[in-house]
């Protein structure tokens, strides 16, 4: 088995692996995903400032659909 197949076979596992853990692992954590958004956004890790400025985006467009609704008739 090449590399190549051992790296594809691998990350496959992983996968599978990851979603059963992250699903246990969601069950037992007492913070939304908004929280955790939030946390990840205030750190210091690279890129997260992407992530405030996403959940922004969200929360401008999810207003703005809010007052196109309550316009309507």
């Amino acid at each position: 088995m090449g590399a190549r197949s051992l790296i594809m076979a691998l990350a496959l596992l992983a996968a599978c692996a990851g979603g059963k853990s992250a699903k246990s692992a969601a069950a037992g954590d007492s913070l939304t995903e908004r929280q955790r958004d939030s946390i990840l956004a205030q750190s210091r890790i690279p890129g997260a400032s992407g992530v405030g400025r996403a959940m922004r985006a969200a929360d401008s467009t999810s207003a703005r659909i809010r007052a196109t609704d309550s316009v309507s008739p």
